[in-house]
């Protein structure tokens, strides 16, 4: 995988259905350094690795990188690194892979404790003496350690400190002079990008071929929301831009066809992101997509300007709403204008292609079952593709957690660190909104059911919110509400009571569930709802009839046509476009 005698770098990912023995057969060589990460899934390109490892200087030849993911097992994962006879092993930690990083560091302590191992990443760069996996190793870099890896590497292989190394501003972290031992926590300093050097030659053509590829052309968040790590990146700093368009010149020239942007406010800069995007549409080619993330009420008329001509399903924008509660929004130290925000939305369907993903967060604090159900069906207005419907989670170094006593906040004390309950929504409401999410995942996000979805609340659903006597009419029974939420929720309850699970539920037999759901519960017509989903099935390019529709479609029943362009968009967005 990588080599000692000055040759270049190599990057081996790990597929995890390869036997053991052929991922072995993939390592030749032996490395000094070895940089590795658990992905949470195979697509995941490394991308902060790839910062370390083109950032390594003179080291960077006696250096590899070694991808695994989640669904790998920790020994297996430790007998690769340790056929490498490292002296280094640096590890990627995130709240996805702590508790398996765990398993395997532990693995290779055990037989063999002279291996430096050093941790970086969101999750131990918080809180981070009491940490098990902290404990373990030998060093931990906090904060954006582009630079201060390769500093840390050669103290460790050549016992001499490097000049930056004793410019730590904290004391308690700072680097000793040479030959005393280097501290267990180190700070990295925020780098300056003009000395960065930019990794994307580090993406292979299988990286290219087979995975996500990862860009960003900046770093932090100006916004203070309490929930959110982002929140402690300040100041907001922007990749050089003439030498971030040639990297992604390059990339266009070695086949990329999707761009994912990781940068928390993309559209911040607009004369940069209107310029970045005046690149992409210049170079547009069928199949091109481009993920960003952007601030949902900032999008002036130079922006939209040049979103509206891309094509539709080029652009993905990742909008963080959140919440539409503003006293809620005001306790968490979140920014909104609810007014643009809305306006911003309705241009972006009525008048561009835009594939809009919106996020909404359950359990915030001060946030009500009813006006969260109250923000979902408006955000349902407004129309986007999708509505990622997160649990609040407890990240290590975020401030929300000075809201748990007031609210009595209690979170799941293993990743992802997700709430369990608080003052307002008790276990039990959020287990049901668990499930909620989930299936609002499988319906309502996949594309699957585009056209099918809406008839779930088409008639008035009996609330369920807080099903207590006192919101019991004079008659006994609930309030009627035409409301997606509520509705979504009658069937996300019938769904678990009927299958008991909510993974693992096959497409035909959740298209089958939905069928008896409609024209049982809510009493459709069953020709027009057999209709819809078999619309909704070919979406898919699936032609093949499922058995329990043919009853009720006639035999001249057309097959859709499928947009051209489908087949080179990813899969989930494509099927919105139909």
């Amino acid at each position: 995988m990588c080599r000692r005698d000055g040759g270049a770098p190599r990057i081996a990912t790990m597929p995890p259905s390869l036997h053991l023995i052929a991922l072995v057969a993939k390592l030749p060589d032996v490395a000094d350094i070895v940089l590795t990460t658990l992905n949470a899934k195979y697509i995941h390109a490394a991308f902060g690795l790839r910062y370390l490892l083109a950032n390594l200087g003179p080291l960077q030849s006696r250096a590899c990188l070694a991808e695994f993911d989640i669904n790998q097992r920790p020994l297996d994962i430790a007998e690769i690194l340790l056929a490498q006879n490292p002296k280094i092993i640096g590890f990627g930690i995130y709240i996805w892979n702590v508790e398996q990083t765990t398993e395997v560091i532990a693995a290779i302590k055990r037989v063999r404790p002279d291996i430096k191992i050093i941790l970086g990443g969101p999750e131990v760069s918080y809180e981070t003496e009491n940490q098990s996996i902290v404990q373990l190793a030998d060093h931990v870099i906090t904060g954006e350690a582009d630079l201060k890896f390769a500093e840390v590497c050669q103290v460790l292989l050549e016992r001499r400190p490097p000049a930056r190394l004793d410019e730590a501003s904290d004391s308690k972290h700072a680097v000793p002079e040479a030959g005393a031992p280097l501290p267990k926590i180190i700070l990295a300093e925020l780098p300056d990008f003009s000395q960065i050097a930019l990794p994307y030659d580090l993406y292979t053509d299988d990286d290219i071929a087979h995975r996500i590829i990862y860009v960003e052309a900046s770093r932090g968040c100006p916004f203070t929301c309490e929930f959110c790590l982002s929140s402690l990146d300040i100041p907001v700093r922007q990749v050089p831009l003439p030498a971030l368009l040639e990297q992604l010149r390059r990339l266009l020239e070695r086949g990329v066809k999707q761009f994912k942007f990781v940068d928390r406010t993309f559209n911040l800069d607009v004369d940069a992101s209107k310029t970045i995007l005046e690149f992409f549409l210049a170079r547009y080619q069928p199949g091109h997509f481009f993920h960003f993330e952007m601030v949902p009420d900032r999008l002036p008329e130079a922006l939209r300007e040049v979103i509206a001509k891309f094509p539709p399903g080029a652009l993905q924008f990742e909008m963080g709403v959140q919440t539409f509660n503003e006293e809620v929004s005001q306790r968490i130290s979140r920014r909104q204008n609810y007014e643009k925000l809305e306006d911003n939305f309705l241009f972006l369907r009525r008048e561009t292609g835009v594939h809009i993903h919106a996020d909404l967060i359950l359990g915030l604090p001060g946030e009500t079952l009813e006006s969260f159900a109250a923000g979902f069906d408006r955000l349902i207005a407004l129309g986007p593709q999708e509505i990622q419907v997160g649990m609040l989670k407890r990240l290590r170094g975020t401030p929300i957690v000075r809201h748990d006593a007031e609210w009595q906040v209690i979170y799941n004390p293993h990743p992802p660190c997700e709430i369990l309950q608080n003052k307002l929504i008790d276990f039990a409401t959020m287990q049901r909104l668990r499930r909620f999410a989930r299936y609002w995942d499988l319906v309502g996000n996949s594309g699957n059911f585009v056209e099918t979805a809406p008839l779930i609340w088409s008639v008035g659903q009996a609330s369920r919110l807080s099903p207590s006597k006192s919101e019991m009419n004079e008659t006994g029974k609930m309030p009627v509400l035409r409301s997606p939420f509520a509705g979504f929720l009658r069937f996300s309850d019938w769904l678990h009571a009927r299958t008991g699970r909510t993974d693992g539920i096959a497409l035909v037999r959740l298209m089958e569930l939905l069928f008896e759901f409609l024209t049982g519960e809510l009493q459709l017509d069953a020709r027009q709802v057999a209709k819809t989903l078999w619309c909704d099935y070919q979406r898919g390019g699936r032609h093949d009839k499922p058995s329990f529709l043919k009853n009720f479609l006639s035999t001249e029943e057309k097959v859709i046509p499928l947009r051209k362009t489908k087949t080179a968009l990813p899969k989930r967005q494509a099927r919105h476009l139909v």
